[in-house]
């Protein structure tokens, strides 16, 4: 259905005066805004760190620059040897992804790294914790039995009184 009797869609949008492109061109700059927006009350709600929204924001307002300016997808397909601007915006489109998932990988590439260092240092630390508590239990035999809660009442204190 793009190509009706040899005419494709952008000979037809030309045809009828450009109306099409126009809409396509609206639809493109709102879309752009409400993502805009939406980043814009992540970031609000606390739910998108600000580094992170600095990176969609980014990409975001290129979007609205690209659709707001149409002539600059031109001149960049122009630039890169490439026929048509769709083209261009698709190839855009796709190394943003790139670098958005390179850059995705290599964070959580990071925290699974700082995870693993974090679970040995608390497995380290229960350990000396558990060893210390069997130290407590073996060395002390019983003459500090309640040490870990404050001083008890010794048998020989009398009733009532208790040290600080």
């Amino acid at each position: 259905m793009i190509a009706i009797y040899g005419l494709h869609a952008a000979t037809i949008a030309a045809q009828i005066g450009g109306e099409v492109g126009s809409r396509v061109q609206l639809v493109a700059v709102i879309v752009s805004i409400v993502m805009l927006a939406f980043v814009f009350e992540l970031v609000r709600r606390r739910a998108l760190v600000e580094r992170y929204a600095l990176i969609w924001m980014s990409a975001t307002f290129g979007l609205l620059v690209l659709a707001i300016w149409r002539e600059l997808l031109g001149d960049i397909a122009d630039l890169l040897g490439i026929a048509a601007p769709v083209n261009a915006l698709f190839l855009i489109v796709l190394g943003v992804t790139f670098l958005l998932l390179l850059h995705f990988s290599v964070v959580s590439s990071r925290l699974g790294e700082e995870t693993k260092i974090l679970a040995q240092e608390v497995a380290r630390l229960r350990q000396e914790l558990d060893d210390a508590r069997s130290g407590d239990v073996n060395g002390a035999a019983g003459s500090d039995a309640g040490s870990e809660h404050g001083s008890a009442p010794q048998p020989s204190d009398p009733p009532g009184s208790a040290a600080p």
